[in-house]
């Protein structure tokens, strides 16, 4: 006969409770459907308020993002949660599933970017595309120069396309299976294929990329049992980064101001191994900016290369970078970076303690510090310092 959750020794109810299939949701309401769960069951009651409580206490401890943390850094994000171990956890696992990825009202995973003159949009893994197909960049054809309405990208393969970056003339797009296809103008290399002599008016796998997985990462559509994978690519103005499986960073194009990060200037055609990234651990994250790129590593260390343009670069000078360099204001106050974005004339990055730090240009507010000024290296955003952001992105 079977036996009720009731009747299950607590300990036994508590690895269930810690398995990692359940999100912080799915605890508090089990929380409050039964007794069990709510009360402290006699572990560690002074502590822990309920079974539940302890059980998201042990998931936080075991997170990626919680676990390198630091004893202080770890206080603060529990007091900026109110006490409450359910939203630490809640936090850290909405800052993991963060995406590109948005879900409709009817169930549709979607995600859009825009480069200059063009639109692409994901809808349910199908990839649509409208605007002026300048270099091939709609990914449409050779006889489709303008398209004002959203038309399906064929591609070549099976494989359900689950990310997207668009620039101002070339589009990446990589695959659940991880392979990558890169549309638009090759003349500077950007799309990572050695012919540059005509645009690439259709998806192109990549080919020296082939047998490289590129990085994948959980969307914030992850159930209990289906996992939605995206893959990171990101295309800058006339240069792409690629972030492989195993969180090796791989570039191609335009190298004037040493975006590439190979410590020159000199442009690749095909995507190269950023060999000065290989001593500093595995790379979680990456963001291009129009001529200069961002990485973040796993212990939440930011690396900064390329051009030094309006002090994007986060170092508090405007000089070209031709390889990664810490942005050393976050070591310092021993702040562990979790995301980042860069725009064209500013950068933001979130902290594992959901604080928002801004740098760059400060035109029209755009870094919004509620003034105009430039900021030479990263400062918190104080109107969000009582909020806990999970993403962060500029268009």
């Amino acid at each position: 006969m079977a036996a009720s959750i009731d009747e299950l020794p607590s300990h036994v109810v508590l690895e269930i409770l810690t398995s990692g299939r359940l999100s912080a949701v799915d605890l508090v309401c089990l929380e409050l459907a039964s007794s069990i769960f709510g009360g402290s069951q006699g572990l560690y009651p002074l502590k822990f308020r309920s079974l539940v409580d302890l059980a998201a206490f042990q998931l936080c401890v075991s997170h990626p993002v919680y676990a390198p943390m630091s004893f202080e850094a770890r206080k603060e994000l529990f007091d900026r949660c109110g006490g409450n171990w359910k939203r630490v956890l809640r936090f850290l696992q909405s800052v993991e599933q963060a995406s590109d990825i948005v879900e409709t009202s009817a169930g549709n995973q979607m995600q859009i970017k825009a480069g200059r003159y063009h639109t692409l949009l994901v809808s349910n893994s199908s990839v649509y595309s409208c605007g002026s197909s300048l270099c091939g960049v709609l990914g449409q054809g050779s006889e489709m120069t303008q398209c004002v309405s959203f038309s399906l990208i064929s591609f070549p393969s099976s494989s359900p396309v689950v990310q997207i970056s668009a620039s101002h003339n070339h589009a990446a797009f990589v695959t659940q299976s991880g392979e990558v296809f890169t549309c638009g103008d090759n003349s500077s290399f950007c799309c990572g294929h050695k012919d540059t002599g005509r645009p690439i008016f259709r998806p192109r796998l990549v080919e020296a990329l082939k047998g490289t997985p590129c990085k994948q990462e959980f969307d914030r559509s992850v159930t209990i049992t289906t996992y939605s994978l995206v893959s990171l690519v990101a295309a800058g103005l006339s240069f792409t980064m690629f972030l492989s499986a195993d969180g090796h960073v791989y570039t191609c194009g335009t190298n004037a101001h040493g975006q590439l990060g190979h410590g020159d200037t000199m442009d690749r055609p095909t995507p190269k191994l950023v060999e000065l990234l290989e001593g500093v651990g595995s790379i979680a994250q990456i963001s291009a900016g129009p001529s200069y790129s961002l990485a973040v590593a796993r212990d939440g260390t930011v690396y900064s290369f390329g051009s030094g343009t309006n002090f994007c670069l986060g170092h508090g000078e405007q000089h070209n970078e031709h390889q990664p360099r810490t942005i050393l204001s976050f070591r310092r106050k021993g702040i562990r970076v979790v995301r980042v974005s860069a725009g064209d004339e500013h950068a933001v990055a979130l902290d594992s303690c959901g604080y928002v730090y801004t740098w760059g240009k400060g035109y029209c507010g755009a870094l919004g510090h509620g003034d105009e000024i430039d900021k030479t290296t990263p400062a918190p955003v104080g109107s969000l310092k009582n909020h806990l952001a999970v993403q962060v992105s500029l268009v």
